[in-house]
């Protein structure tokens, strides 16, 4: 495959309204990001992505858009954006954006015109359907509703939403919103981003045949449909063929075999993909599954298309609390999950606060929590006449906010995050865990990662370096290897709570990075070792 600048950096996903607040109104801003700009630079990394700033209602926590063209008042102006993208430029950093074009704000001027009338310009830009025997046209649900259909009074008719009642999904099969679609990225590109990740890209293309489905909850139906590649590939033709930019889709419900269809190299879509078969499918740690995973997707993409490695993100809870162990190994753990994400095969994505091991947050009352699928699952099972409390504790876990409290730059008030209340409540530990207090200790999780970042960049077999993986059947330990030319990485994690007997015979000599102080042969609780050799040895 082709060498490129985007195989070869590290992403570093910025949740702007929970990283800094510069004027005190208690949400981040762009001007908070401007600021920790060289933050994200002295941490190692080469790309910022910046979820949705545009001007919205906030139902959704900014996918839900009413003007792709504007910033939002809460994250700023238009010219606190554009001083963020030439300070980013001047630092060698590049900036992508989300853009989220399978659905539209309810508030959005489309959409308002839109219901307006049935004979509307724009009611083709959205998805209608009559009522069927008096209700929804079928039984499909939403991520966020029981049913993906809403009714509208005035047209007497029902719109599609994949998420929220207040998302309603655009109509791709019309050309003429897909043309102001191409104008708005063309936009944002001239403007001097430098790239998109795209919000469930898989999305755009809707089931032709609106029978019931069997199982309402598997959600896949709403995914990967017929004229998908299509729109794709004319939207590479139309705008992205003609920018060096990068391009990650959303793409859930996909096997590698379906996830090599966006992303060959020869068809023209999509650069790269975040799949989920681990962040949705995995629930809590099983390292067989993750094991088959990485396996499955190696041989799936190899010499076609690119890969992408993440743990968390906004949308799922933090890597050290649901799938390492922050109660009595944080620290050993959090760098032992950083290890797995910058030397197994693709792209690694930090998301922010994961450097310094930031956890997840578990709140007492359904009333605390913002997440609206979550309150909205909540909702939905307590009228079933479930136990209130059974139903919190059941969603707590993987609950969406255990992402989106705020940044833990201090021991003071509030974390440094705001002079003001937080939209969100800082997690409690913040006094312990935070960048100040990382950045000073010389073993701490920042530190690691910039150690990490800085072997990747300094060796591309942990770039392009073929995958074997050494231990496919142990339950505690991951061993793999990444091979290019002569050069030859060993990766060695023991991803438990036990010390565990070392599986190979490695010269210690050709140890270049370990997460704990440890000469034993023996592998304590969490520990992660990697070493380079000369693969003809």
């Amino acid at each position: 495959m082709k060498q490129t600048w985007w195989k070869e950096a590290v992403v570093y996903q910025v949740y702007w309204r929970s990283f800094l607040d510069t004027n005190g109104d208690g949400y981040g801003d762009l001007e908070g990001v401007r600021q920790k700009l060289p933050y994200i630079k002295e941490l190692g990394a080469d790309v910022v992505w910046l979820n949705p700033f545009y001007v919205s209602p906030d139902r959704d926590n900014g996918y839900d858009i009413a003007d792709y063209y504007k910033v939002m008042d809460k994250a700023g102006t238009m010219e606190d954006f554009e001083r963020l993208l030439d300070e980013a430029h001047a630092l060698g950093l590049k900036v992508i954006l989300d853009l989220v074009v399978n659905h539209t704000s309810d508030e959005h001027p489309w959409f308002l015109e839109a219901k307006a009338s049935q004979d509307s310009s724009k009611r083709d830009y959205y998805i209608w359907h009559d009522p069927v025997n008096g209700g929804a046209p079928n039984n499909w649900r939403s991520y966020f509703a029981p049913s993906c259909w809403e009714y509208e009074a005035v047209s007497e008719q029902y719109y599609y939403h994949s998420f929220a009642v207040e998302q309603p999904d655009l109509n791709w099969e019309n050309t003429t919103l897909r043309q102001e679609i191409y104008q708005m990225m063309r936009f944002w590109l001239d403007k001097g981003i430098d790239g998109f990740r795209m919000d469930v890209i898989n999305l755009l293309a809707k089931r032709k045949d609106l029978s019931d489905v069997d199982n309402p909850y598997d959600l896949s139906y709403l995914a990967n449909n017929p004229g998908i590649h299509q729109y794709l590939q004319e939207m590479h033709e139309e705008v992205l063929r003609h920018d060096d930019c990068m391009t990650v889709g959303e793409i859930p419900f996909v096997t590698p075999e379906e996830g090599l269809l966006y992303v060959d190299e020869s068809r023209r879509e999509l650069d790269t993909l975040f799949h989920f078969q681990i962040a949705d499918e995995m629930p809590t740690w099983d390292m067989h599954r993750f094991k088959q995973i990485q396996r499955d997707w190696y041989e799936g993409l190899k010499g076609r298309g690119w890969n992408s490695q993440f743990l968390n993100n906004h949308d799922h809870t933090r890597q050290v609390t649901r799938y390492g162990n922050d109660r009595e190994h944080r620290v050993a753990s959090a760098k032992l999950l950083a290890t797995l994400t910058h030397t197994l095969p693709g792209m690694p994505y930090i998301y922010q606060g994961e450097e310094i091991g930031m956890t997840g947050v578990t709140f007492d009352s359904i009333d605390d929590y913002q997440d609206i699928a979550m309150i909205n699952r909540y909702n939905e099972e307590v009228a079933k006449g479930h136990d209130p409390r059974a139903v919190l504790e059941s969603l707590q876990l993987l609950s969406r906010d255990n992402s989106r409290t705020p940044m833990q730059w201090t021991d003071e008030s509030q974390a440094g995050f705001t002079t003001g209340e937080p939209w969100m409540s800082v997690n409690p530990n913040y006094v312990d865990v935070n960048v100040e207090a990382d950045i000073q200790r010389e073993d701490s999780v920042f530190r690691y990662y910039q150690q990490l970042i800085q072997l990747r960049k300094s060796h591309k077999a942990l770039i392009y370096g073929e995958f074997t993986d050494l231990l496919p059947e142990d339950e505690a330990l991951h061993g793999y290897e990444r091979t290019l030319g002569e050069i030859r990485f060993t990766i060695i994690l023991n991803h438990s709570d036990e010390t565990r007997e070392f599986p190979f015979e490695l010269d210690p000599k050709t140890l270049v990075l370990q997460n704990i102080e440890n000469n034993d042969t023996r592998l304590l609780p969490h520990e992660a070792r990697i070493y380079m050799t000369k693969a003809a040895q």
